[in-house]
């Protein structure tokens, strides 16, 4: 018994061995097609093996084109994408204003007519720019300044507007013929509107004054205040000319 029992389990280690390599043949001939000589398989795993290599090739090839791009590109200035664009965008322009002379077309109202009424509304802000306060430079420089607040303020009245319609007619877009000129009445809000803006510039004015020191023992020689700022400036520009007259004229000594 314990002389068979060694046997009996070597038979069935060869009985696994050989079930083992039935079922690896048949897997193989699975895989590589039944019928196929070694020549054959041997063939195909060549043509297997050399399309990896291609695309390993293939792959290294792309990878270093990559990575000698993105050193080209951390080379260039921090602005060079704008500037490329800015470039790009040139190059369009003066391709479509050729464009536009040789078929005899006005450029800038193409353009025009291809922006959008938002992106004409963003431009228009973006073009936009504050009113700053640079100190006096003249009058003409004040006046505009001045204009450009008061138009800023300006908001479009719809209503007065197709009322002033209903009223003036035909009349309402003047020709050659048209007598129109002085027959406007202002509404009371324009009245108050402009009554408001006049206090604010007075009141404006009054905290921008200075105030000049005033000396008691100066001579009288003005009749009110007004005359007095007449008699400074005359004083300021002609005041060394006039100096020997006024004294005897005070004097009492003027022939």
């Amino acid at each position: 018994m314990d002389v068979i029992l060694p046997v009996f389990i070597r038979v069935a280690q060869a009985m696994s061995t050989s079930l083992t390599m039935a079922s690896c043949s048949v897997t193989s001939a699975t895989a590589f097609g039944e019928g196929q000589t070694p020549s054959q398989k041997r063939e195909e795993r060549l043509l297997k093996f050399r399309d990896l290599h291609l695309k390993r090739n293939e792959a290294r090839k792309l990878n270093h084109q990559e990575v000698v791009e993105e050193d080209k590109r951390l080379k260039l200035p921090a602005n060079w994408e704008a500037k490329k664009a800015r470039l790009e965008w040139e190059v369009a322009e003066d391709a479509k204003k050729k464009e536009c002379a040789d078929k005899g077309e006005d450029y800038h109202r193409v353009k025009l007519l291809e922006i959008t009424a938002d992106d004409a509304e963003r431009f228009e802000r973006k073009k936009k720019k504050k009113n700053p306060d640079q100190g006096f430079a003249g009058y003409a420089e004040a006046q505009f300044r001045q204009y450009q607040r008061l138009t800023k303020q300006i908001r479009p009245d719809f209503e007065g507007y197709e009322k002033q319609r209903e009223e003036c007619g035909v009349d309402f877009h003047p020709t050659s013929n048209s007598l129109i000129h002085g027959t406007h009445v202002p509404s009371k809000d324009g009245i108050d509107r402009m009554v408001d803006d006049v206090e604010k510039q007075i009141e404006k004015r009054a905290k921008y004054s200075r105030r000049r020191a005033y000396n008691d023992d100066a001579d009288i020689d003005y009749i009110n205040e007004r005359n007095a700022k007449f008699n400074k400036k005359a004083e300021r520009f002609y005041g060394k000319y006039t100096a020997e007259i006024k004294q005897n004229l005070e004097r009492g000594t003027a022939v």
